[in-house]
């Protein structure tokens, strides 16, 4: 019979991977623009003075008041004042600070784009750069941050006037490389992860991207030492990072660690690390799953089906792990169960083939992608009207942190928006404010086009899935009805488990005691569960 292989175990596949990194789109308690942005670029204009207007826009925004700074650098832009192109672009830079005080992050970035566009043209192209850092902490890369960033050269970061935030753009830089993910660009981004000093509190980042850029680069070793070295700063817990943060590290370089190991075929060290994150870990279900595979692989397969039992309790009514099913059928056929190895493969059948039609459904519902996405916003908000089957399934795609950071875009542009139509009264009816409107507006829109576009594919790959895995569990049922019917023959007898096979024992320790399971599932049990399973197979 041909192995079932699980997709998640594919350990190239870490589109999850800057969820943590990244945060969630919202700015970080205590985030404080940077520092010393105005020993960048020379003040002087290009040698021509600059306006009354732009001369007092620029003592409005050292005063803090930002509405009435932006009113007047709106002029200076607006060709009103007739300053040259230097003093404008000394404008524009200053635009962008102020958006940015003002937490108009999507104007900001706007406006420090055409900074970037026109490069070292611009006079404030360098003190920009610190400023896409900031504008980093408080919006999620789907805003095209990381992408602004990658525009600038590595080697302007030596300059000293960068020391205060080179680490933290070492490593930006290094995220933009490894999104780009060419060959070339994961040496790239390598280096410059290597940069960030042990005394950072970038560090922790930069090795587990760095370990997750080796995994794709298929080097499990260097991969491995990456990963090993934020297990060493959970232990240690040096005092620059926050303990929740060392904690989250800790279990994404886990769970990291299990997968190579299991990538390289040594599925006892795979099975270690996968045992060591507990339930509080946001992956423990996907651990519990691709755990058992590692025991199926040492034909430790008491423990297999726990894992697969454990998957099934109604705790875990928001995900969907379909492959867990077939893989149980595989268990019992190699173990010459073939009833239970069919009721496995019906119970596929019955609950996940008529879901797959239901999902096609739902893809079809709308062919425009901004309408896609406000229907994806109904099924968030249990308002789309599905059965409870496909809504579960649905949201089990949705919840894709890649898809998430998508939906924290437009989070963060509504929010935008909200904070605009509550602003002072006044200040909406100048021409900055109506640009702000104008662009959020846009961007918005984009984003949830880019938002229900991105829903879509997740809902297509899972019918995919559900496809390709409808049709190994035909072929698994064949091979069960053939071998029911003549016996095992001489090909499959090598991969059954012969009668002679005596499961792993299970040993119950001090603290723990046997408890036979009564249909009951208790959420302390969960991780547990054992099964006696004894082959029918022939001796060999």
């Amino acid at each position: 019979m041909r192995r079932l292989w699980s997709k998640a175990l594919i350990v190239a596949t870490l589109a999850w991977a800057g969820t943590a990194a990244a945060g969630n789109g919202k700015a970080p308690a205590g985030a404080k623009p940077p520092k010393g942005d105005m020993e960048f670029a020379a003040d002087d204009g290009g040698g021509a003075p600059p306006s009354a207007t732009l001369q007092r826009a620029t003592k409005l925004y050292d005063k803090a008041d930002y509405y009435s700074a932006s009113i007047e650098l709106k002029k200076v832009l607006d060709g009103e004042t007739g300053d040259n192109d230097a003093n404008k672009q000394r404008a524009e830079f200053f635009m962008g600070k102020t958006l940015y005080k003002m937490k108009y992050y999507a104007g900001a970035l706007a406006y420090f784009d055409k900074i970037v566009q026109a490069g070292d043209a611009h006079a404030y192209h360098g003190a920009t750069l610190k400023w896409l850092a900031s504008l980093s902490r408080v919006l999620p890369e789907t805003s095209g941050i990381l992408e602004k960033i990658g525009t600038y050269d590595a080697s302007a970061l030596d300059d000293s006037s960068f020391d205060d935030v080179r680490d933290e753009l070492n490593y930006l830089l290094g995220r933009h490389f490894y999104r780009k993910g060419g060959d070339a660009d994961f040496d790239t981004a390598i280096g410059l992860f290597e940069k960030v000093p042990t005394t950072s509190t970038f560090y922790i980042k930069a090795k587990f991207f760095e370990g997750v850029t080796f995994v794709r680069k298929l080097d499990g070793k260097s991969a491995l030492e990456a990963f090993k070295a934020i297990l060493v700063i959970g232990k240690e817990r040096p005092p620059q990072y926050k303990p929740e943060e060392i904690d989250e590290y800790v279990k994404l370089a886990t769970l990291q660690m299990a997968r190579v190991f299991y990538s390289a075929q040594d599925f006892e060290k795979s099975i270690r690390y996968f045992e060591k994150l507990d339930q509080d870990s946001p992956d423990w279900t996907a651990t519990l799953f691709e755990a058992s595979w590692a025991y199926f692989m040492i034909t430790n397969n008491s423990k297999a089906l726990g894992n697969i039992h454990t998957l099934n309790a109604p705790y875990f009514e928001d995900e969907f792990w379909p492959e867990s099913v077939l893989l149980k059928s595989v268990i019992y056929y190699k173990y010459c169960l073939y009833d239970r190895a069919m009721e496995s493969v019906s119970e596929y059948d019955t609950k996940f083939r008529p879901l797959r039609k239901n999902l096609q459904e739902v893809v079809a519902k709308y062919e425009d992608n901004a309408e896609f996405f406000d229907y994806i916003k109904k099924i968030r908000g249990s308002k789309a009207g599905l059965d409870e089957l496909t809504q579960r399934l649905v949201m089990s795609v949705l919840t894709d942190k890649t898809l998430l950071k998508t939906f924290n875009w437009v989070d963060e542009l509504q929010g935008e928006l909200d904070m605009l139509n509550k602003s002072d009264k006044a200040w909406q009816t100048t021409q900055i404010a109506a640009e702000v409107l104008a662009e959020l507006t846009l961007q918005k829109s984009l984003a949830e086009a880019d938002a229900g576009k991105l829903a879509r594919e997740r809902i297509n790959r899972l019918i995919g899935e559900l496809q390709a895995l409808g049709r190994d569990g035909i072929k698994i049922k064949i091979e069960i009805l053939n071998a029911a019917a003549e016996g095992v023959e001489a090909k499959a007898r090598k991969e059954s488990v012969s009668a002679d096979h005596k499961e792993e024992a299970i040993i119950v320790d001090d603290e723990h005691f046997m408890w036979k399971f009564n249909g009951e599932y208790w959420k302390d049990e969960l991780g547990y569960y054992r099964f006696k399973i004894r082959s029918k197979c022939p001796r060999k």
